[in-house]
């Protein structure tokens, strides 16, 4: 791995944390689209990644299901779950900060953010695919 890679999984790993302990998510909402488009991961190997990253809170046997396949990049996944347990101190701490509607505030914006993102991205490759 390279140090531009393994900072892009330290930064995913850390904004995901933060993102969890904030609002409470994390894998889906940040974890894939961050591996698909900072790395160029392929959307099964991001959730593959994801899940392994989640393993024992969400989904062994989804993971399993993955690794069968080939789509679990193993570095990756350790990067961003250890940095991940930082980030959602840092962000479970700056959630109790705020009021509640601060907080949905800034989910709102991130889900919508996200949202075009993937929007435009999956209209693009259905354009392509023609």
């Amino acid at each position: 791995m390279s140090v531009q890679t393994i900072l892009f999984l330290v930064l995913i790993g850390i904004s995901s944390g933060i993102l969890s302990g904030f609002v409470g998510v994390g894998g889906g909402i940040i974890i894939v689209p961050a591996l698909v488009f900072l790395l160029g991961m392929t959307q099964h190997q991001a959730q593959g990644t994801s899940l392994f990253i989640l393993l024992l809170p969400v989904g062994i046997l989804a993971v399993m299901n993955y690794m069968k396949a080939g789509h679990i990049n193993w570095g990756y996944g350790i990067v961003v779950s250890l940095t991940f347990v930082v980030g959602g101190y840092i962000g479970s701490k700056l959630s109790l900060k705020l009021s509640p509607h601060a907080v949905k505030f800034v989910f709102g914006i991130i889900m919508l953010l996200i949202s075009v993102k993937l929007i435009v991205s999956g209209y693009n490759g259905i354009q392509n695919e023609r």
